[in-house]
């Protein structure tokens, strides 16, 4: 058999992302660390719902059976469970037909650390924590926010994307926190034919882009779109840079600040990946929502989390 070496898509997924642990993960809260391993040990044999990540994970692993030969979309699981305490999750998705074979178990310890050995694009966590680190790390990653709504009924896969500190730098979006709106239009159109610096999903989308390569024309089960807050004029610096970059984006809303969720309804993307917790939280009433702790605008959200802290107020994650 001949060696297929074009590169696959890999992601990362964690268990909690996977599957629907509320249960389990209600016990370790109030019961801690050994009642939860008895309780998993003694459900072992009890398949897990589906998880928020679930579907997109069904259509992922689809895309191999539309391609044929050697898989092209590798799921990894990364699990804080032990070996023994995941079990139960590995059991689970034998129940469900994934295509699932490579893991890592932390024993409780992150296993953020794993996304880089395992060469993933893109890490799914319900753990912020784990995900502020990963993306630290210089890895794609998001903390997946469940939608309010039904997963869209399809085998097409829709990705969408926010622009400012998820594909590109937080460089532009910096200059709009600092000095507002006048400066912000006024700097992208001095530098529409630079290049914006990558976001840390630069990766995450030309691997994406690759893959819809392998497809003949009209038949890509992939679709891609660009959901930005960005308008006219400072749209023609994201089109030079894609450009630039050689990546084709499917869709491209440039909003100019009108809320996200009701065009990501209409583009029925699987899951909106933004920067910002205000869009995602228009995002979810219809689309799974990835937050992306990333730029200027969570370093502002987290200094104003710590102050209030300081001063005895309620912390915004409490």
């Amino acid at each position: 058999m001949a060696n297929d070496n074009r590169p696959k898509l890999v992601i990362a997924i964690s268990s909690t992302a996977l599957f629907d642990m509320s249960d389990s993960h209600t016990i370790f809260e109030s019961e801690g660390v050994e009642a939860y391993a008895d309780y998993q040990r003694a459900h072992e044999d009890d398949v897990l719902e589906p998880g928020e990540a679930f579907p997109l994970v069904t259509k992922l692993l689809r895309i191999n059976e539309k391609l044929g030969g050697e898989p092209r979309v590798e799921v990894i699981l990364l699990s804080r469970n032990s070996a023994d305490t995941g079990l139960r999750v590995f059991n689970s998705i034998a129940h469900h037909g994934l295509k699932i074979s490579r893991a890592a178990f932390s024993g409780g310890h992150s296993p953020y650390r794993y996304v880089s050995a395992f060469a993933c694009h893109l890490f799914l966590s319900t753990h912020a924590d784990d995900v502020r680190c990963a993306l630290d790390s210089g890895m794609a990653a998001a903390t997946l926010l469940p939608s309010q709504n039904e997963p869209v009924d399809s085998d097409e896969l829709r990705f969408a994307f926010d622009g400012d500190a998820v594909l590109f730098s937080d460089a532009s979006e910096r200059i709009f926190k600092e000095r507002g709106l006048s400066a912000f239009t006024e700097n992208e159109q001095r530098a529409a034919r630079e290049p914006l610096d990558p976001g840390p999903f630069k990766n995450f989308l030309q691997a994406l882009h690759g893959l819809q390569a392998e497809f003949p024309m009209g038949e890509c089960p992939i679709r891609t779109a660009l959901v930005t807050a960005r308008a006219a004029p400072a749209h023609e610096r994201v089109v030079r840079t894609l450009r630039q970059w050689n990546i084709r984006i499917d869709e491209s809303l440039f909003l100019g600040g009108l809320s996200k969720g009701d065009f990501l309804h209409s583009f029925g993307a699987d899951v909106f990946f933004d920067d910002q917790q205000i869009h995602c939280t228009s995002a979810r009433k219809y689309v799974a929502a990835g937050h992306v702790p990333h730029g200027v605008s969570n370093e502002l959200a987290n200094e104003a989390t710590n102050e209030a802290a300081d001063k005895g107020g309620p912390r915004e994650d409490a």
